[in-house]
């Protein structure tokens, strides 16, 4: 599991944006994302940084938070 930090997000289409950011790369990966708190949960088996740059890829910088 890790959780990233996503900036630019304001609303439910950006949340599906990153959803399928994050599919695009892992089509099993899921994810919880938090729009309120700005950041994304997600239980994925590829490394951290594939996630990472499709989410910043679509729109969306993003950080890994912790592991």
């Amino acid at each position: 599991m890790y959780e990233f930090s996503i900036e630019n997000m304001g609303c439910g289409k950006c949340v599906s944006a990153v959803t399928e950011a994050i599919k695009s790369v892992d089509p099993e990966a899921s994810a919880n994302i938090d729009l309120n708190g700005k950041s994304a949960r997600i239980e994925t088996k590829l490394d951290p940084s594939i996630i990472s740059s499709a989410i910043t890829e679509a729109g969306y910088p993003s950080f890994l938070k912790r592991i």
